[in-house]
């Protein structure tokens, strides 16, 4: 038996043998061609196939992983009529008479080496979805296949890194597990392994020695087993039996409150970003929903999104939620989020820099458009709002007078609207130390502890070089978290968690010692959170 250390990306204990999974790496010929126009009609045309593979790519993966995960493909669909991308490729054709191949191949090498020497994190993660869209691109000009095919049985899969294109092909039914040797925790296919509830492992020093051979992911200790002994196999199918068997326990939780033993009453909420996750947030029965991600409206449109296309959206929510809380967090673009149609300039630290009410409260016009669309779909059911990386009383006041502004213009088109509460996220230090002066201003606390501790710590979350430096435990974090939990309660307001920690069980004792009196989670959180709040003493 060999074992092998990596990092969990998503936990639970897979079983199978292995299948190394290569990409067909194609080596591009360079020839030269004659009739340069007819070459640069077969390059066109091959592109518009691939961005038609990726259109049906992006209804598959909407129907299985929810809208928010499947715009990857949008993404790489607008990265193929990326201008500077189709200009590289046709400039080499006509200047240097070559092949589609090897244009294709060579602007694909370009770009990815340039995405890959950025400072910026996120710019860097791009060069994995350029090296896709040039790999789709080879495939159709080659006619080779996408990749995805993974055979007619279960199986584990090793590969160097996987592409969310071929993730999203591959068969759900015979995908057990991956364990990959690149990647991130943030990245694409981390992200879908999540949301797809399978094992999986990055940063394992993989072999492709181990194609065909018996394996176990153990994704609670980030562990792979090569060729267990009996006694590692055994011990793992009854963990893995004990996973089935808690999953069908937690069924039976669905319609109980989320009271403590002691009495104490818990919001348990769910966080979404569309419209298609309702049905995990009904399927698992939160109390309502604590973060709905408004932002991915604007992610997965060409244009700035109308008042109207936003008030369909969010009265669908209110009305399917039927009564349930319904807090929606207005638009929190910047930083890793950007959206070509807002047309902002690069910047160096974009996690501290023009971001979500920065930009609402210099732009007033696209905040009064949401705004507008959120207080009429408050007719409809309960929505509350919350408004995001605040840092001053004078931030909260402009908002009320603007919220005040929109309110006037409904009234006067005698327009009907309900009663929203309306609160802000503290994920700056800044709001957090002064949570005492906010308190007066709002009707609530939502603690986002992503940016919270990343903020507090000083270490960008994204990056992966600083993932042993990073500790959300870290007791500065919790103090700070207790401190605003204490001055919204002494303003008679409630506070709550939104961010990553609130699901992490390790804490929710503690969060309960502390007196919040919201969790707010993904929605396949709710039943084990559940659990744990009705044993807490």
């Amino acid at each position: 038996m060999e074992q092998f250390q990596g990092k969990s990306i998503f936990n639970g204990i897979a079983i199978g043998r292995i299948l190394f999974y290569s990409k067909n790496q194609k080596q591009v010929k360079r020839t030269k061609i004659e009739d340069v126009e007819a070459e640069i009609v077969r390059y066109e045309q091959a592109r518009e196939t691939a961005i038609s593979q990726l259109n049906m790519l992006h209804e598959k993966a909407a129907a299985e992983v929810g809208e928010v995960n499947a715009q990857i493909f949008e993404v790489h669909a607008m990265m193929l009529a990326d201008e500077d991308y189709n200009d590289s490729v046709l400039n080499m054709i006509r200047q240097q008479e070559v092949n589609a191949e090897y244009a294709v191949a060579a602007t694909g090498d370009n770009f990815a080496e340039m995405f890959e020497n950025m400072e910026d994190e996120y710019f860097r993660a791009r060069a994995i979805d350029i090296k896709d869209i040039s790999e789709r691109l080879l495939n159709v000009l080659t006619g080779g296949e996408s990749g995805g095919n993974i055979g007619d049985e279960p199986v584990i899969i090793v590969a160097e890194d996987l592409a969310p294109s071929e993730t999203v092909q591959m068969d759900k039914d015979k995908l057990l597990s991956f364990v990959t040797r690149l990647g991130s925790s943030n990245s694409h296919t981390a992200i879908l392994a999540r949301t797809m509830n399978i094992p999986a492992l990055i940063g394992v020093q993989i072999q492709e020695s181990w194609n065909g051979k018996m394996a176990v992911v153990d994704g609670y200790h980030g562990v792979l087993y090569v060729n267990p002994t009996d006694e590692v196999l055994e011990k793992m199918q009854k963990r893995q039996d004990e996973d089935k068997a808690k999953r069908e326990l937690l069924q039976k939780l669905k319609g109980k409150d989320d009271v403590t033993k002691s009495g104490q009453a818990i919001r348990l909420y769910a966080n979404i970003g569309n419209v298609s996750d309702l049905a995990s947030v009904l399927q698992n029965d939160a109390a309502g929903i604590g973060l709905f991600r408004s932002e991915f409206i604007y992610l997965e449109s060409g244009d700035y999104p109308t008042e109207e296309e936003q008030f369909k959206i969010y009265k669908q929510v209110a009305e399917t939620m039927a009564g349930k809380k319904v807090i929606i967090r207005t638009l929190d673009i910047g930083a890793d989020k950007q959206v070509d149609y807002f047309q902002m300039e690069h910047e160096e630290n974009p996690a501290m820099g023009y971001r979500a009410i920065r930009i609402c409260l210099t732009r007033q016009e696209i905040f009064k458009t949401q705004l507008r669309a959120l207080f009429r779909a408050s007719a409809y059911g309960n929505i509350a709002i919350m408004y995001p990386m605040i840092i001053s009383v004078d931030e909260v006041q402009q908002i009320k007078q603007i919220v005040e502004k929109v309110k006037k213009e409904l009234d006067e088109a005698d327009i009907r609207y309900g009663k929203v509460e309306q609160g802000i996220m503290i994920e700056t230090p800044a709001a957090a130390v002064i949570s005492d002066l906010l308190a007066k201003e709002v009707d609530f606390f939502s603690i986002g502890t992503n940016d919270l501790t990343q903020y507090m710590l000083a270490i960008d979350r994204q990056n992966s070089k600083l993932d042993n430096f990073y500790d959300a435990h870290h007791e500065a974090v919790l103090r700070m978290i207790q401190t605003v939990v204490d001055n919204a309660h002494a303003a008679g307001i409630w506070a709550g968690i939104c961010g990553e920690l609130g699901a992490d069980m390790t804490l929710t004792d503690k969060f309960l010692d502390m007196g919040v009196d919201e969790l707010s989670v993904s929605p396949a959180f709710v039943l084990p959170m559940r659990e744990i709040i009705r044993n807490h003493g």
